[in-house]
């Protein structure tokens, strides 16, 4: 409208002017001879006239051009906003977590002689941590390959975190975001050859006690060993070597005479050497089973996908024909667990997903996922993505909404996630020992609250530490793991130079596609077959 209005206004002006040449030349060049000091001034206010046109005109475009440029960055920051908002809540938008881990190098937990031997003090037992490693890698060409890697070109070097999509009305809530994966030759090439360093704790062994009492109203459960809040309070004390409660207490052998016991054959499966492994789990057949996709050959070949089910799951399976005798459901390899520890099946659940490193004493890296989720990007590029590229042990997505424990608390009590006075009593818990709300004081820390569907580590003591001290948490307070992953995070922290990697949560939702639980399935179902 602006440049119209200028357009019109010229145009007048030298129309005027043309009509009356048309209309009499001889008077105007009269006029000319006998005013010329008029005509004179006349020219100059035309050219006057002319300049404050255009530099108006001008103006008006540059005005214009801010406007438009205003609008669009008020439509981008609109967009990013939008790309993590679910359900009314909004990501506060916190920069990534700072990487702080050092290189690999020879780990003195990998060489001969440095397991400790299972032995028992006063009737308790000390199971020895795995591994065999170390008779899979000779200490001396350790030392000699120690610092050297190979050079490869980085093809996510100049990646640049891009702006969200345009905002979709009809699509609100979390959505996926681009992530920069090397190839899959890269990939695997940049897998590290050694274990990276534990920080302080060298040697890591676990209490078994055959028939564990309960001395405190609060100790968790029999499969936990019912650990003191002394016993707790010790465990977040790191030393080079420690002995810890990591449930399975009542054996050695995870899985034998434990509860959550595995048939022998599947357990030496899963004790045998593995550099990458992913697994997941379906308890109270509480979803349905998901093929991975965008699987490579490389991974197919090298990479287990293991399935936990329990009895009531694995009857269904059988019934609907879904699982033969050979225990294999496409990639996934089904484990079923008999004498399963808990009456929740969600609880059940986090015995492999914390765990995993007891289950698979001699595995080097895991990708844990839901059984909810379909995972569709390559191990190996997981990996290199959110472990070796970061120099982290750890990685797990922040939750996409929520960064601060007192409202993920306040969250599961409307929801109905847990009973409310157990959530209560853990939170009130949490704050005498020192639990603050979540602000951006705690930076780098950017999150308190994972996302805790996908869990990424490598299976070295100190990463196994933390997760037998948040399976503990989870045993004694409620199974709702988001609530106790950042006061074990701290303490852990506290003690050590060692920190999680907590990735965004759009960029976990570009590589595992979520799905909902199957009595949601069927109830859509049901309400869909009851309209036709």
């Amino acid at each position: 409208m602006t440049g119209g209005s200028a357009g019109l206004r010229l145009s007048g002006s030298f129309g005027s002017l043309q009509q009356q040449t048309q209309s009499g030349g001889l008077q105007l060049q009269n006029l000319y001879l006998t005013r010329r000091s008029s005509r004179m001034s006349l020219a100059g206010y035309r050219e006057k006239e002319r300049y404050w046109s255009c530099f108006r005109y001008l103006c008006r475009r540059k005005v214009g051009m801010l406007i438009l440029a205003a609008f669009m960055a008020a439509a981008f920051m609109t967009g990013f906003f939008t790309l993590n908002k679910e359900d009314g809540f909004e990501n506060s938008g916190f920069p990534i977590a700072v990487r702080y881990l050092n290189r690999s190098h020879v780990a003195p937990w990998v060489l001969p002689g440095k397991e400790a031997s299972n032995s028992k003090i006063n009737g308790v037992s000390i199971c020895k941590e795995s591994t065999g490693w170390s008779t899979l890698f000779d200490a001396s060409a350790m030392r000699d390959s120690f610092g050297s890697t190979t050079v490869l070109t980085n093809p996510c070097k100049d990646f640049v975190f891009p702006p969200p999509p345009p905002g979709d009305m009809r699509r609100l809530g979390p959505r996926p975001c681009p992530v920069c994966y090397v190839p899959l030759e890269q990939a695997v090439a940049r897998m590290p050859k050694f274990p990276s360093p534990s920080p302080v704790l060298h040697h890591l062994t676990y209490f078994s006690e055959e028939n564990p009492l309960r001395t405190e109203p609060y100790g968790g459960s029999g499969f936990g060993g019912y650990p003191s809040l002394k016993q707790r309070n010790d465990s977040f004390i790191i030393k080079e070597s420690m002995t810890v409660h990591c449930g399975f207490v009542k054996g050695c052998r995870p899985g034998v005479g434990t509860g959550f016991d595995i048939d022998v054959s599947d357990l030496e499966m899963l004790e045998q050497f593995r550099e990458v492994i992913v697994a997941s789990a379906i308890f109270g057949n509480y979803d349905e089973i998901k093929q991975p996709r965008n699987i490579s050959e490389t991974a197919r070949s090298n990479v287990p996908f293991f399935m936990f089910i329990d009895e009531e799951t694995e009857t269904y399976m059988r019934n609907s024909s879904v699982l033969g005798i050979d225990k294999q459901v496409g990639l996934w390899r089904i484990i079923v667990v008999r004498n399963v520890p808990y009456t929740d099946s969600r609880r059940n659940g986090k015995v492999p997903k914390l765990l995993l490193h007891r289950l698979f004493p001699n595995a080097r890296f895991s990708i844990w996922i839901d059984g909810k989720l379909q995972l569709v990007v390559d191990p190996y590029q997981i990996l290199e993505r959110f472990l070796w590229r970061q120099n982290a042990t750890f990685a797990i997505s922040r939750h996409y909404a929520r960064f601060d424990v007192f409202e993920e608390a306040a969250a599961n009590k409307f929801l109905g996630k847990y009973d409310n006075a157990s959530i209560d009593y853990q939170i009130e818990f949490y704050k005498k020992e020192g639990l603050t709300p979540y602000t951006t004081a705690k930076l780098p820390i950017t999150s308190d609250v994972p996302e805790g569907c996908v869990i990424i580590r490598e299976h070295i003591p100190i990463t196994n530490l933390f997760s037998c001290l948040w399976f503990n948490e989870v045993d004694r307070f409620t199974s709702r793991d988001q609530l106790s992953f950042s006061t074990v995070r701290d303490k852990v922290a506290a003690q050590v130079n060692w920190r999680v990697n907590m990735f965004l949560d759009c960029e976990r939702r570009n590589f595992v596609i979520q799905s909902y639980h199957r009595d949601l399935l069927e109830h859509i179902a049901h309400m869909a077959s009851a309209r036709t």
